[in-house]
């Protein structure tokens, strides 16, 4: 669902410009410091890069799904950073708010958020509680007028910048499930909230991930998200449907990058008096990439079509996760190929963005979990409810 065609290729075409002139020449410096820069950041605001998917009555563009998957296809043709940047306030880390917030939060939150003044981050996973995440064990007491978190939370992108964090905590400690599990936000600066050093990771310099601690954190009622306690898991679930697809369009966009980076090199570096990419070998990979990116786009795009129109795609958003970042691992290792020794050299893109896209498998949920989901979707579809 694009609402206004002709005024979104206009979009699109200034945010491929915005990607190729202002952030492809400052990935060097992104890599060098481990951050991006407060001017970039600056520039990614008046370019509204955080609001994306926030609605226009708060500042944001409100975009559609499908709107916002073509968007982030674009901006992630550049290092992660600056996707990872903007891209919780834009995705995880404002979603349960736009999604299940009272007009209160809505209205206190959202316009610094679209700013960029404020950023949010999703505070989900826990040290024994990833895949799972229905048994998390932070917890949210309530007492008088008050709840008391106490708990860790681990792998949280954008934790150590974080103004806002959306917090799923057990307020039922009875119902170990899904259903004793609720959703807060907390503000940086309350006290007994405590984040930790950034973790010194494989890829994705620049975009600082750290734990989350609570130590008899107390915030007021009027933190919970939605009417009533118990309903943090399905606000997650909620989120973590439309991120998904979201979050399939971002490894889309790494995966045309490297594709073209590695055809401008072979199709300029000589062996044997020819161009590499004249070798049919080279052309297979260079084919496979871009047959697996088509079919990645093409994917994702019916699912954000669907979703748009009020279609059930929780087993398509996890189908789409699964192929989108397998595919731009593969894309990364046939580039890396393509290049030779070069490839194995960190001073072109193509080394880093191998290192980057690994963690897309792991996010969001693993292949192996999606795999886990789509298979059992499709029994139970099919009248089987097998338990594993």
């Amino acid at each position: 669902m694009i609402r206004d065609p002709q005024g979104f290729e206009i979009f699109l075409g200034r945010l491929r410009d915005f990607v190729r002139t202002r952030l492809v020449p400052r990935e060097a410096d992104v890599a060098r410091l481990d951050e991006v820069p407060a001017d970039v950041v600056a520039e990614m605001a008046a370019q509204g890069l955080f609001g994306f998917s926030i609605p226009e009555a708060y500042g944001g563009a409100g975009m559609t799904t499908e709107e916002l998957v073509l968007a982030a296809m674009e901006l992630s043709q550049c290092s992660v950073a600056f996707r990872a940047r903007v891209g919780t306030n834009t995705g995880i880390g404002s979603e349960a708010l736009v999604i299940e917030g009272s007009e209160e939060q809505k209205r206190r939150y959202l316009p610094d958020m679209v700013s960029g003044q404020l950023t949010g981050c999703f505070a989900l996973t826990e040290p024994e509680a990833g895949s799972d995440a229905a048994t998390l064990k932070t917890t949210a007491v309530r007492d008088g007028d008050t709840y008391i978190l106490n708990g860790t939370k681990c792998f949280i992108t954008n934790a150590p910048i974080a103004g806002l964090f959306t917090v799923m905590a057990r307020t039922d400690p009875a119902n170990p499930g899904a259903g004793g599990v609720s959703a807060f936000l907390v503000e940086r600066g309350t006290p007994g909230l405590t984040t930790g050093k950034p973790y010194q990771k494989m890829g994705q310099a620049g975009s600082p991930v750290s734990e989350v601690h609570f130590d008899n954190c107390r915030v007021p009622l009027k933190s919970l998200i939605g009417d009533t306690e118990g309903r943090g898991f399905k606000i997650a679930m909620k989120v973590l449907n439309k991120q998904r697809i979201h979050l399939s369009a971002l490894c889309i966009g790494p995966a045309i990058r490297m594709l073209d980076d590695a055809v401008q090199y072979t199709a300029t570096r000589k062996q044997f008096g020819q161009p590499v990419a004249a070798f049919q070998l080279v052309q297979a990979l260079i084919a496979d990439c871009q047959t697996e990116i088509h079919a990645a786009r093409a994917l994702v795009l019916e699912t954000a079509r669907k979703r748009d129109e009020g279609v059930d795609v929780t087993m398509e958003a996890s189908i789409c996760k699964y192929f989108a970042s397998e595919m731009c691992g593969r894309v990364a290792d046939r580039c890396v190929q393509m290049l030779g020794g070069y490839g194995f050299i960190a001073d072109n893109s193509i080394e880093r963005f191998y290192r980057d896209v690994r963690l897309f498998r792991l996010y969001e949920g693993t292949s192996q979990i999606h795999q886990l989901n789509i298979a059992k979707r499709t029994l139970s579809k099919a009248g089987f409810d097998i338990k594993s």
